[in-house]
Order: C-alpha cells, then sequence, then structure tokens
C-alpha cells in the first residue's frame, strides 16, 4: 500500500509543475498525493489539458476537474486562472457523478474564471486554418481567444452566468466586434446572441451550485492551516512568457502563474515539485531539439502509448533533455521531482540524455529564448547502457537496476534537485515514494 504521509509531512502549499512540455503525468501525482490533502487546486488553462488518471482498473481523463477528486475527501477548486467551457464541464461532472462520487461540498468553481463560449473556438479554428504552414498546433477548444477576452477585458467570467441578463447583454456586445471578424476577415457567417446562449444554458444550470468566492476559501483554509495541493496544467516550456514562444500555451503553467490562478500569496508556498518522463514528448507545433525520428522515437510512442489524452494526436517523442529541465528547475523554484514512466525504457539496450546544446558551433547549457537559435540547436548527448528489466512491480528505490540508479543518480548530480517520487507505470499503485 503506497503512503504518502512521509512525503506531505509539514506541507502548507505544494505546487506540482510540469517542468516539460506538457503531459509529463502530472495528473497520476496529484492524485496520489490527494489523499493527504484539504484541498487540490487547478490554477490555469482549460479543456485543452487532459490529465489521465488510473485506479482500481478504471482510467479516468479530466480537463477541468482537479485531479484529487478521487482518492480521498480533499475539496477540488476549479481556480480563477482556469478558463471554463460549461459544455466540457457538465459533462466532466455527470461522468464524476456516474462512477458514484457526489460532488456536494467537494467542487467548487471561481467566480473570477473566465468562460469560453463558442465564439471562442470557432476563432481559435480558424485562426489556426488561416495560419497555414505557420499553425501553432493549438486544441482549436477556444484556450487562446477565451485569454484575449480576459486581457481584452471583454471576457465573460463565472460569477456572470449568475444574472441571464446581464449575462446576454455582455455576449452582444461581444459579438459585434467577433461578427466583424467573422463576415469581413473569414467569409464566415455571423453568430446570434440566442445561438450562443442555448447552446450553453443547460450546463450553466448544472454548473452555478458550486460557483464561489474561491479566493476567500482558499485564504479562509490557509489560515485555519489547511494543506493545499495546487495543480498545474500543460508544462513550463508552454509558459507564455518564459516558453519556445509563439509555440506555447495561453496561460503560465509556472509557479508564477499558480499563484495569480489561485490567489494564494508567494510566501505560502512550501514546496514546488516539477514532474519530469525519464524522456521528452511534444504535442503540435515548436522546436524540440531532441526530437526522435527513427525507430527509438517510434518505440518510445508506442512503449509509453504517447497520444494526447484531450485530441488523440500522437506525440512527438525524444531522449530527455537536461538542459531544458534543469531551465524549468530554475523558472519555478522545483526544489523536489517526480520521475514519470521510467519503465518505459526498460527494453532500450542504450538510453540518451542531452546534457549541452550545439548552437553555430559553440556549445552551451543554456536554454535560449529566441525561437532561432531553439530551431538551430543541435543535442549534445551522453549514453548509458539499459537496465533490460521490467521495473513495474518494483516497490523500493534500492531494488531497482543498477542501471536505472545510475540514470537517475546522473540527473540529479545535473539538475541539482532529487528525485522524491518514481513512476514505473500508470496505476496509483505503481509508484516508488524515496525515504
Amino acid at each position: 500500500m503506497f503512503c504518502t504521509s512521509f512525503f506531505l509531512e509539514s506541507m502548507a502549499v505544494r505546487i506540482i509543475i510540469g517542468a516539460q512540455w506538457g503531459d509529463e503525468g502530472k495528473g497520476k501525482i496529484v492524485d496520489l498525493l490527494s489523499s493527504d490533502v484539504e484541498f487540490v487546486v487547478r490554477y490555469q488553462g482549460g479543456a485543452n489539458a487532459g490529465h489521465t488518471i488510473k485506479f482500481d482498473d478504471q482510467k479516468v481523463v479530466l480537463h477541468l476537474v482537479p485531479s484529487g477528486i478521487f482518492n480521498g475527501k480533499a475539496s477540488c477548486v476549479i481556480g480563477n486562472g482556469v478558463v471554463i467551457d460549461p459544455v466540457a464541464l457538465r459533462e466532466e461532472i455527470e461522468t464524476i457523478e456516474d462512477m458514484g462520487i457526489d460532488l456536494t461540498d467537494r467542487l467548487f468553481i471561481s467566480e473570477s474564471a473566465h468562460i469560453i463560449l463558442h465564439y471562442h473556438k470557432l476563432l481559435d479554428q480558424l485562426k489556426e486554418k488561416n495560419r497555414g504552414e505557420d499553425a501553432i498546433g493549438t486544441t482549436g477548444r477556444g484556450i487562446g481567444p477565451a485569454y484575449v477576452s480576459k486581457i481584452s477585458r471583454v471576457g465573460i467570467r463565472a460569477g456572470d452566468l449568475l444574472n441571464e441578463t446581464a449575462l446576454k447583454r455582455k455576449i452582444e456586445s461581444n459579438l459585434a466586434d467577433i461578427n466583424e471578424a467573422l463576415i469581413h476577415i473569414y467569409n464566415e457567417t455571423p453568430v446570434e446572441v440566442d445561438f450562443i446562449y442555448n447552446e450553453i444554458r443547460d450546463s450553466v444550470n448544472r454548473i452555478i451550485p458550486y460557483i464561489c468566492n474561491s479566493t476567500n476559501l482558499l485564504h479562509d483554509a490557509l489560515k485555519s492551516s489547511k494543506s493545499v495541493l495546487l495543480e498545474g496544467a500543460q508544462g513550463s516550456l508552454l509558459d507564455v512568457d518564459h516558453g519556445t514562444y509563439p509555440y506555447v500555451t495561453s496561460s503560465s503553467p509556472t509557479a508564477g502563474g499558480a499563484c495569480t490562478g489561485s490567489g494564494i500569496p508567494p510566501m505560502a508556498i512550501s514546496n514546488v515539485t516539477g514532474i519530469t518522463k525519464a524522456y521528452c514528448t511534444r504535442v503540435g507545433n515548436g522546436p524540440f531539439p531532441t526530437e526522435l525520428f527513427d525507430e527509438d522515437g517510434d518505440k518510445l510512442r508506442k512503449n509509453g502509448q504517447e497520444f494526447g489524452a484531450t485530441t488523440g494526436r500522437p506525440r512527438r517523442c525524444g531522449w530527455l533533455d537536461l538542459v531544458a529541465l534543469k531551465y524549468a528547475v530554475r523558472l519555478n523554484g522545483i526544489n523536489e521531482l517526480a520521475l514519470t514512466k521510467m519503465d518505459v525504457l526498460d527494453s532500450f539496450k542504450t538510453i540518451k540524455l542531452c546534457t549541452a546544446y550545439k548552437i553555430d558551433n559553440e556549445i552551451t547549457d543554456i536554454f535560449p529564448s529566441s525561437i532561432e537559435k531553439l530551431e538551430q540547436i543541435e543535442p549534445v548527448y551522453k549514453s548509458f547502457d539499459g537496465w533490460n528489466k521490467n521495473i513495474n512491480e518494483i516497490d523500493s528505490f534500492e531494488d531497482l537496476p543498477q542501471k536505472a540508479l545510475e540514470y537517475i543518480d546522473f540527473i540529479e548530480s545535473y539538475i541539482g534537485v532529487s528525485f522524491k517520487l518514481v513512476s514505473t507505470g500508470p496505476k496509483r499503485s505503481e509508484t516508488i515514494l524515496r525515504s
């Protein structure tokens, strides 16, 4: 039986950070740790994120509801930094309730979280189509346009759903500009207010009972010394400010984003846990220095079942990039790491780690911010012998194969941060806690 009490000892607020390009296994780690915390808060992103959880021979993919809903009795909060598709959230709520879980007094939605409407998704898809070869590779779910509305100060928030008349008035005001773009830029049919509202009406009525002042809720929790787990979506290298811009998400998956997206002050943070796979993946377009186009890349994708939980798209795969990982550690103040999908490497004869970049014939260990330099990178690798052993049923860190321990030790020495958890399979129980 996996016990997390040691791992969570003296925890006040812990942030779970994706230390790569997303899909690192954050959902599993949050689910695992949630049994011993009192609040789990999703702090950014939207239904473009898919957090996969496996337990009791069940597999569930959550897109908006925090991953702590299944393990323990934690209050699960969708924070102010999240953009919410009401239809997607209603469907998710119904799926969870069909599993016999009562969300009464367990699910809370920030009244300040912004709402994704039909026109956001439509604009997202049209813009991607018009970009052609320069497409970002978005999911087309309206995430970016919803954040644009937010920053442009014309967004509709969850609290606005409580007043039907005011909601329709705000939608109508927004459609004046949006329809101009649809007609004159995209040659599309304009959208009517009633169509927008009728599409979300049933979903709005379903989620209204959960809307609250989440910032006050969390401040009261901190005042009462409650333990809080902040769950990020996507990964640090997709951060809108610090990622591989413009091939990034529209929010901040970093530790800074956790504070602004939840209302929790920085001084309350006690631990920042970075989640990294034992290799790298990326979905969509953008630079990927260690991407593999050979049999090893195909094998990583097949062994790791690397297909998007939200889109189903095959993920691009490559060796673990330590330059990028160290950058993410520094960027977030990560003071502990969790290593996931270690078992995917079980059958590799040779495993590589990227330890430096070669750019314009110069060797560097600095992750560049320039997209031009990122696209010129030639990775410098260090090779390791594989352990050629199934580690799926190993439950002690010391019992891992010697070659696996050497692999982990090199990563820790390079990064300067230790692994507290090693995941050896997708299930909650397939996890090693390092004492």
